[in-house]
């Protein structure tokens, strides 16, 4: 007998697996800003992504915390020489060299650089937790969830929203303030980090809370 029942869609199949559930906002977040620097923006870098819009999006939640005077964190990648503290991440990808000490392809843009109060983060690996003070940072702070920012949405922004997961807090990966190099690759890792790690939010919806004093 031939089956002519239609197939369900792929988020329909996932929804009936159990995956998707959601964490909500929880009521003490930070913002986390993950390796937004040239390398990502100058055309001239190997890593160069053409996010220009996702940076807009990035300085406004950037502007929305810092009114609503909530804890930013931001991070950056940096090597000694050699890559030595890189291990085999560094060895892996050669465009990692764009993060060697003294490299202005390291730097942030001059509208997301850090100000005083806000806390940097320097890491060597894509997790922004991983052999980083991030997650006492965090606690320290008294958070419970963790608004998700940066590049690249398949690399550092994945890992770290996992670890974000896996250390207690939630995550918000903010679809439209995430960037990668292929919209196809963003698109399938936005797909993943919502069914099992993180829920998937927008620029809007968290200015919206900002303004509005953060209401779970």
């Amino acid at each position: 007998m031939i089956d002519t029942g239609a197939k369900p869609t792929l988020e329909e199949d996932y929804e009936a697996a159990g995956f998707g559930g959601q964490l909500g906002f929880g009521k003490t977040p930070a913002l986390l800003i993950i390796d937004m620097c040239m390398a990502y923006l100058d055309p001239s870098a190997p890593l160069y992504a053409g996010i220009e819009a996702e940076h807009r999006n990035i300085k406004i939640l950037l502007d929305a915390f810092r009114s609503a005077d909530r804890p930013i964190i931001h991070t950056r990648v940096e090597y000694g020489a050699g890559g030595a503290d890189g291990g085999l991440f560094y060895k892996k990808v050669a465009a990692l060299k764009c993060f060697d000490k003294g490299n202005p392809f390291a730097e942030p843009p001059a509208d997301l650089a850090p100000i005083g109060g806000e806390i940097v983060v320097t890491k060597q690996y894509a997790s922004a937790y991983f052999g980083t003070s991030l997650a006492s940072t965090l606690r320290a702070f008294g958070c419970d969830s963790v608004v998700i920012t940066g590049v690249s949405t398949s690399g550092c922004v994945r890992a770290s929203a996992l670890d974000t997961l896996q250390n207690g807090f939630i995550p918000l990966v903010v679809e439209d303030a995430c960037g990668d190099r292929d919209a196809g690759v963003h698109k399938a890792n936005i797909f993943d980090l919502g069914a099992k790690y993180a829920d998937i939010v927008t620029s809007d919806d968290i200015v919206s809370r900002a303004r509005s004093g953060w209401t779970s």
